[in-house]
């Protein structure tokens, strides 16, 4: 009966305009409508799938301000069974390497985890790289990009597809996974579900709590850093072409000359 943990971020929905702050250039979560990312609800989907088969429990993990305790019940609305909650003001701004090591001081406060799973990138940043960060800080074998996965006693098995084919890979437990939008179908929370999450286990830890420097976080500690951006020109009306027995042939033309055809 694995032991399960789903990693899961709030990020702003793709319908919402997107912008940057003022300053330090980091995304602006409060200009935007915020919803727990797709990837993660078919991350928490897979979990709850190897649950009903095998049993076990589902603990979503999420680092981020207040506002991401919606994302969090989203999750266990789901069926997740409880969540931790990493709430810092200290984090803000962390670059992906500084993600996975607040993420890496959580699990170890998770006893007998046998299973991570996260997505395969967030659509809020698209670095696709915290899950192995963390099977690196962590120790564990990591199996990513899965389109597939399986549970077998102590043995992970995925498939995992790319431009040269499909690989089958397979690890011992402990492990982590991310998993892509190949692999299933989320389901959506039911009324029972969605009253049940208001009395779920939320647990909420501080960079003090999981014993991480302040200092080795944070947009001031990245390792990276965005000096100056420049806003997205605006939307032309682009050429009309009104048919009066040439319009094939003038818009012909026009891919031609934009080296389209």
């Amino acid at each position: 009966m694995p032991n399960i943990v789903v990693l899961i971020k709030q990020v702003p929905d793709t319908w919402s305009e997107r912008k940057l702050s003022d300053g330090d250039y980091t995304l602006d979560r409060e200009a935007a409508d915020a919803i727990l990312d797709e990837i993660n609800e078919r991350a928490v989907e897979e979990a709850l799938l190897i649950k009903e088969a095998q049993g076990g429990e589902v603990t979503v993990l999420a680092m981020g301000p207040e506002r991401a305790t919606e994302a969090i019940r989203k999750a266990l609305s789901m069926g997740a069974d409880k969540a931790i909650h990493v709430k810092d003001d200290a984090i803000h701004g962390s670059d992906a390497v500084q993600t996975a090591w607040v993420l890496a001081g959580a699990l170890g406060q998770i006893e007998g985890i046998e299973l991570v799973i996260a997505g395969n990138e967030a659509t809020d940043g698209r670095a696709g790289a915290v899950p192995a960060i963390i099977a690196e800080y962590l120790g564990i074998p990591q199996l990513t990009h899965l389109r597939k996965l399986a549970v077998d006693g102590d043995k992970i098995t995925g498939e995992r597809e790319t431009d040269e084919g499909i690989f089958k890979l397979e690890a011992s437990l402990p492990a982590i996974v991310s998993v892509t939008e190949k692999i299933n179908e989320p389901r959506f929370p039911s009324f029972k579900g969605i009253m049940a999450a208001k009395k779920k286990e939320v647990q909420t830890f501080t960079l003090a709590d999981l014993g991480i420097d302040p200092s080795t976080v944070g947009v001031g500690n990245a390792g990276s850093a965005v000096s100056g951006v420049t806003p997205k020109p605006p939307r032309t009306a682009g050429e009309k072409i009104v048919d009066e027995g040439e319009g094939g042939s003038q818009i012909a033309q026009y891919l031609i000359g934009q080296k389209i055809i």
